[in-house]
């Protein structure tokens, strides 16, 4: 069989040897005579004959690496050799089959009915995934809403039965449904220990038996989605921990919401299911797209918006969103708030609680007003953002080893403060739906709509704002399931609706002014709850940095055509003010705060200096050849980079190409395994005679025999050239920094080598790019602001301390709290529940740390 000849070699007459062939090569390079190095999935291209069995052994290698790396965690997907590797492995399918399927110069049924299979296979993945996620939508809220009221009461029917399924039909409840008790401190004590309760017990089980249940969890799915592996995030016991602890934090009155974590579970159960199929659990790409179209379907049955939650994946989540990705996502959501709706939790025909109807239209007068709910929006993103990455900074020093004290304490500070705020003590999705709602139709919550009650209810209202965005802040991080969009809607529906009744209070006391005069007599003018719900979406899209996707998810909650400008124009407003106060959503500022490896797409940069400012100029490489086995292990041991250049001699540095850490160590224990050499045999990194294959290794993993390699075990000699990339990207010294990102975000490699002269110079990875990015943006390091946390960690324990004397003494000495309580020793992992052994995903030391001590 021919060889094939590399991208970067030139043909001769005569076999030359090695070394000859290189110099000729690099000379010829010099000289301009050929193009600059190709990436190794246009060499991967070729279309050759293929040996059916060189094609088998070649995948089993394939495979058997593959496997490895599926388990390396905090690692980066490359997804260049993710491509290569695909073509390859589809090239080698065909020819393997081939045999099996034709008869007689013909197709086979059973190769047509296969081919159709395999066509259709995405659909059926993402049929069955989409029904999983609805049928999880429907149990959620069905199960949340119980528990919310049994806070406040019982069905004396039914005890299985919430408020609104007791008193169906009634509008403001009915004899069938008791509170605990006539006596309403009995009630309010009742009401903070089932909150105590419920939060306990959430934190518990995360803590327990998933600590990445924990949290929101749509940053660590971007970074995921981008390429960035975290063993565990996505699997089955963070899928049914998150699902069995979020209706318990949910209802234990936390400020804390199930979008957020609607998204997450829904990419868990997407990648639970696609696991099972083998074409997704070995071809990173495909599960891409299948985890891009569960985000989607996420927020669609979360919100009931189909529509919205494909916009959501593709403004939010996906830095990489094609056409068929955009399909996908599209009929998962469809599919997903289909079964949500045929299941019909609410008994209403609704998808979420808070779907609303109006039947008015709007004035231009009102547009100042509209303008202030997003200013508001933009203002309260920002104040939230950054007091919250405060919070986030105080938790992980001194907090991370009492995750279920800290969620505790939460929610029974939380239900004392809010129950006796009528809008604070139901959940929040109920108090959003009360607030959409127009005053005409006998809907009037504790005398919402009644005017005699105005200052009290504005007054009320007000409250609700500050005390819900305070809580806000404490809260979301706590390690139990909690997501941000829904308080934050509350939030700005609060203060949507006080806007709204005090422009009707204006309205009301000068009906004549000539800035109404667009009113229509004996017909309502203001409808408050229309600003309740603009003020919901302005700060949605303050505190996420999203616009599209934001109008469109009001939209199909209310269907109102007339509201779309309104809408357009407070998110515009919103987006406006959040931009000038600061870059990216609360989701980007986790993935910085956290030092996770992600180059956001949106953002664009002008740094004006050459890659060589921030590359990595004196990288460990491998010579050719003059390595023993010792000496390899030994730079194994000692380094913990993700890949080796290798190069023509350690004095020269012609770059001949590239080898990852995987595939070295896998050459290692297959030589030690199949030859048995000793730790003196002697390692080549290229072949010793003739052109090198222009096979890209990692991609495409030829067959490797170490059978060939010596007639004897006890060989001298071990050839890992098979296993070496040729063709690495590489790039010139003095190209852009801008460009480098470019190439990271659209081509996806894990790292890009630095050649001059096909000398090499250096490399540059992407956690290179974010150093100097932080560096240049001068971006505040709150890791390092100790000295306020210093002194609230000093009065927190004080209080504890004091508390214990107390307890203990009241107890006889039978009680003790409080002992033991302090910080831990360099609060260098958030916790979580985990343990110092098990690597933390939310923390900088884990990605952005000095290169020496950080895999590449």
């Amino acid at each position: 069989m021919n060889r094939r000849i590399s991208s970067i070699s030139i043909h001769s007459p005569q076999p030359p040897t090695r070394r000859s062939s290189y110099a000729t090569s690099v000379s010829s390079r010099r000289n301009g005579n050929i193009p600059r190095r190709l990436s190794s999935l246009s060499t991967a291209e070729h279309g050759e004959a293929l040996d059916p069995e060189t094609t088998a052994a070649d995948e089993t290698v394939a495979e058997e690496i593959a496997e490895i790396k599926r388990y390396e965690d905090f690692t980066t997907i490359d997804w260049v050799q993710d491509a290569a590797r695909e073509n390859q492995r589809r090239k080698a399918r065909r020819v393997e089959r081939a045999g099996f399927f034709e008869r007689e110069g013909r197709l086979g049924w059973r190769r047509k009915a296969w081919e159709a299979y395999d066509a259709g296979q995405g659909w059926i993945v993402v049929t069955l995934i989409g029904i999983a996620i609805g049928m999880n939508a429907a149990f959620l809220n069905i199960v949340t809403e119980w528990l919310s009221d049994v806070k406040l009461g019982y069905c004396t029917t039914a005890f299985y039965l919430n408020e609104s399924f007791c008193c169906w039909g009634a509008e403001s409840g009915c004899p069938e449904w008791h509170r605990w008790s006539s006596f309403w401190p009995l009630n309010y004590f009742l009401y903070i220990c089932f909150a105590g309760l419920l939060a306990f017990c959430s934190a518990h089980l995360v803590k327990s038996y998933a600590p990445y249940a924990a949290g929101s969890g749509i940053s660590e799915i971007k970074c995921i989605i981008a390429g960035f592996v975290m063993k565990g995030f996505l699997g089955f016991w963070t899928l049914l921990i998150k699902t069995l602890a979020m209706p318990l934090s949910i209802a234990s009155g936390l400020s804390v919401g199930k979008e957020g974590p609607s998204v997450h579970y829904a990419v868990c159960t997407g990648n639970v299911i696609s696991r099972l199929f083998d074409k997704y659990r070995r071809n990173a790409a495909k599960t891409r797209e299948i985890l891009s179209a569960c985000a989607a379907a996420g927020v669609a049955v979360a919100f009931g918006s189909p529509i919205g939650g494909v916009l959501f994946s593709l403004e939010e989540m996906s830095n990489y969103f094609p056409l068929k990705t955009m399909w996908r996502s599209y009929y998962c959501c469809l599919v997903a708030t289909a079964v949500l709706a045929a299941m019909n939790p609410f008994r209403t025909g609704q998808l979420v609680m808070f779907t609303v109807r109006y039947d008015r239209s709007w004035h231009f007068f009102e547009l100042p007003f509209y303008i202030l709910l997003g200013v508001f929006g933009g203002l309260y993103g920002a104040f939230v953002m950054k007091w919250h990455l405060r919070m986030q900074a105080f938790r992980k020093r001194y907090l991370s080893q009492y995750p279920v004290l800290e969620t505790t304490i939460l929610a029974v500070a939380t239900a004392i403060l809010c129950y006796p705020n009528m809008f604070l003590r139901i959940d929040m999705t109920e108090s959003m739906e009360i607030l959409f709602l127009e005053c005409e139709g006998g809907h009037d919550y504790d005398e919402l709509c009644d005017k005699e009650n105005r200052w009290i209810v504005v007054f009320t209202l007000f409250c609700a704002t500050l005390l819900r965005t305070l809580l806000v802040i404490l809260s979301y991080g706590c390690k139990v399931p909690a997501g941000i969009f829904v308080p934050s809607m509350a939030i700005g529906a609060s203060f949507g609706r006080m806007v709204g009744i005090l422009v009707q209070a204006l309205y009301e006391a000068f009906p004549d002014a000539a800035f109404f005069a667009a009113c229509e007599p004996d017909v309502p003018c203001i409808t408050p709850g229309t600003y309740a719900f603009l003020g919901a979406g302005a700060a949605l899209s303050g505190i996420m940095h999203i616009t599209v996707s934001v109008v469109v998810i009001l939209f199909e909650l209310t269907g109102a055509l007339t509201y779309i400008l309104p809408s357009m124009i407070v998110v515009g407003v919103t987006k406006a003010v959040a931009d000038r106060c600061g870059k990216g959503g609360i989701a980007d500022r986790m993935i910085w705060f956290n030092g996770f490896p992600f180059l956001d797409n949106k953002e664009e940069h002008t740094f004006g200096v050459p890659v060589s400012t921030t590359m990595t100029s004196k990288p460990t490489t491998l010579p050719a050849q003059g390595l023993t086995i010792r000496d390899v292990e030994r730079i194994l041991a000692e380094t913990k980079y993700q890949g080796f250049p290798v190069v023509d001699d350690p004095h020269t540095k012609i770059l001949l190409g590239y080898i990852g850490r995987t595939e070295l160590r896998y050459a290692l224990e297959r030589a030690k395994r199949q030859q048995m050499v000793g730790a003196n045999a002697r390692c080549f990194f290229a072949p010793h005679e003739g052109p090198r294959t222009a096979m890209t290794p990692s991609a495409t993993m030829p067959s490797v025999s170490f059978d060939d390699m010596g007639d004897t075990a006890g060989s001298t000699s071990v050839d890992f050239s098979k296993f070496v990339d040729p063709t690495p990207l590489a790039v010139h010294p003095q190209l852009p920094l801008e460009t480098v990102m470019e190439l990271f975000k659209k081509l996806g490699p894990r790292v890009i080598l630095v050649e001059y002269h096909g000398r090499l110079t250096g490399l540059v990875t992407v956690k290179d790019c974010l150093k100097y990015q932080f560096q240049a943006e001068a971006h505040e390091n709150l890791k390092d602001n100790s000295a306020g946390q210093d002194k609230l960690w000093g009065v927190i324990r004080q209080v504890a301390e004091w508390t214990g004397r107390k307890v203990g003494t009241y107890s006889g000495g039978r009680l003790r709290l409080g002992e033991g309580m302090s910080p831990p020793p360099s609060a260098g992992l958030e916790g979580s529940g985990r343990t110092e052994d098990e690597r933390a995903s939310d923390g900088g030391d884990v990605e952005l740390e000095d290169r020496r001590h950080v895999p590449r």
